[in-house]
């Protein structure tokens, strides 16, 4: 279950539904799909993908999107610092970045035009969709990292960051 907080007003929300028509009302989707497929350590991309093929089948046939892939970071993923500090900077995409979390979790920060910045801490079960150009960044965690999510896309080229250079993230790490 997911965990909306807004720093600044010291707001946290739990209850999703309010989190997904606040998000909503932001632009950003959110969702949450059934989540009870377990997988151990040496489930392959092909099985996950398999197991959420009837979920994950129609939205991407209805949104356009052409691919999907499974990422999976943990405390043995190798240079996991760098890959951290890579999405810990403010960000945009040309394209919607969307995950949907089968285990773990992993949080998104927003910092959208006259709002409070905010996040989102998506767990297992949640699907998040940020429209591209929308600034953000992502966290992992600094220590114990665990997120395994599926990414979808329309073209993989779409996700690569534009760093806004704003240094906004470093109030709030």
């Amino acid at each position: 279950m997911a965990i909306l907080n807004i720093p600044d007003p010291k707001i946290s929300i739990h209850k999703p539904e309010e989190i997904k028509t606040y998000l909503n009302n932001k632009g950003i989707y959110f969702d949450q799909w059934q989540c009870d497929v377990q997988f151990d350590d040496a489930a392959t991309q092909q099985n996950i993908l398999m197991a959420y093929e009837k979920d994950l089948g129609p939205f991407m046939q209805n949104g356009g999107y052409q691919t999907a892939d499974v990422i999976s970071i943990n405390s043995l993923t190798e240079n996991y610092e760098a890959i951290r500090n890579k999405f810990l900077a403010e960000h945009t995409h040309t394209e919607d970045e969307i995950r949907f979390f089968v285990d773990g979790e992993g949080l998104f920060w927003f910092n959208l035009e006259g709002e409070s910045v905010f996040n989102v801490l998506c767990q297992k079960g949640d699907l998040i969709s940020v429209p591209a150009g929308t600034k953000h960044w992502f966290d992992a965690g600094e220590t114990k990292p665990f997120v395994k999510a599926i990414r979808i896309f329309i073209d993989t080229s779409g996700w690569v960051p534009h760093y806004t250079s704003s240094e906004i993230e470093k109030k709030y790490l």
